[in-house]
């Protein structure tokens, strides 16, 4: 709304995780409805859909049989999973905007009309000089080793990870000497939800908000759930260990489903395992604390690591993916 942009339907709504499958249906038709509406009697000059492909592809259907032209800005994980939906973007999406490299060749490959613009990551983090980190700010003892645990940003994640994580940052405090730990909280998640997990616990241990890019930074290593956040640490060079625990059935469902090799998306875009993965069983406190221990041994595997996130960083393009996109969608108006 402070961008001028006039709200048709809350997109939240749609998106609410734990939301009962018939109704969170029922809303996505509700808002297709809405939108199908508006499309219909406002004719507008484009239509630019962002990721959410369940109910974009949709939404492209219908601009499809309006003749309004259709871009598609952050790509469904076609990559990934569900592969043949590419057909159903090659007869909908007029230009299809990606943000990781590989992307390109796979539409290309299909024919459909596709530009990379670089991540835009690279728009939000900024990587600061090592001068300019403020370890002091957190550090009890300026010679400790910093390790950042990051278990999620949903509470189904934080309630399977963050026991194993601290139960790992234990294990290296007691192998490695001066070594202090940083949780910096997702802005999904309030300090009072990872309190009980914390009581107790014999770990220099600080809780921080609304610094997860500096904490990420200023870390030797940083032990995370997948996800962005895996491509964060790349961009900032910092080297880590990737988890992964979902429930079994999950798991199962995407052991059939899931074509790539990794679930880490540093490790993806990377072509290789740059950040060791523990997945499912392996996610114990045991193997966490071996793999951390490995890394902050190893000066020349640290170098590797960095070496590494350095090539992902260059990889994902530089800043303005955005401006990028917008500019894109202004040529599809006939307006660049």
């Amino acid at each position: 709304r402070e961008a001028g942009v006039e709200l048709l339907w809350n997109a939240d709504e749609m998106g609410v995780v734990g939301l009962p499958g018939v109704k969170r249906l029922l809303t996505i038709l509700s808002v297709f409805r809405v939108v199908s509406t508006n499309l219909q009697q406002r004719r507008p000059d484009l239509v630019v859909l962002i990721d959410y492909p369940e109910f974009n592809l949709l939404v492209a259907g219908k601009a499809k049989k309006l003749g309004i032209p259709v871009m598609y800005y952050i790509s469904p994980q076609i990559w990934a999973w569900r592969s043949g939906r590419i057909n159903t973007i090659s007869q909908r999406v007029d230009r299809m905007v990606v943000i990781l490299p590989f992307e390109e060749a796979i539409y290309e490959k299909a024919d459909v009309k596709v530009s990379f613009v670089g991540h835009p990551l690279l728009d939000v983090i900024r990587v600061k000089d090592e001068e300019a980190i403020p370890r002091s700010r957190y550090l009890k003892n300026e010679a400790s080793l910093l390790i950042g645990l990051l278990p999620g940003s949903r509470l189904s994640e934080i309630s399977k990870l963050l026991p194993v994580i601290l139960d790992a940052a234990t294990i290296i405090a007691r192998e490695i000497s001066s070594v202090e730990f940083l949780l910096p909280l997702a802005s999904t998640i309030g300090h009072e939800e990872v309190t009980s997990y914390l009581r107790g616990r014999d770990l220099d241990l600080t809780v921080v908000e609304n610094n997860t890019h500096e904490v990420i930074q200023m870390c030797e290593m940083v032990i995370a759930a997948s996800g962005t956040v895996t491509l964060e640490a790349a961009i900032l060079g910092t080297p880590l260990i990737v988890v992964y625990k979902v429930n079994p059935l999950t798991y199962w469902l995407g052991k059939r489903l899931v074509q790539v090799g990794h679930v880490a998306l540093a490790n993806i875009v990377a072509g290789e395992t740059v950040a060791p993965e523990l997945i499912q069983h392996e996610v114990t406190s045991e193997r966490i604390a071996q793999e951390a221990i490995g890394i902050l041994e190893d000066s020349k595997r640290q170098a590797w690591i960095r070496q590494r996130f350095s090539e992902v960083r260059e990889k994902l393009g530089g800043p303005g993916a955005s401006a990028r996109a917008a500019a894109m969608a202004l040529e599809l108006m006939g307006r660049g």
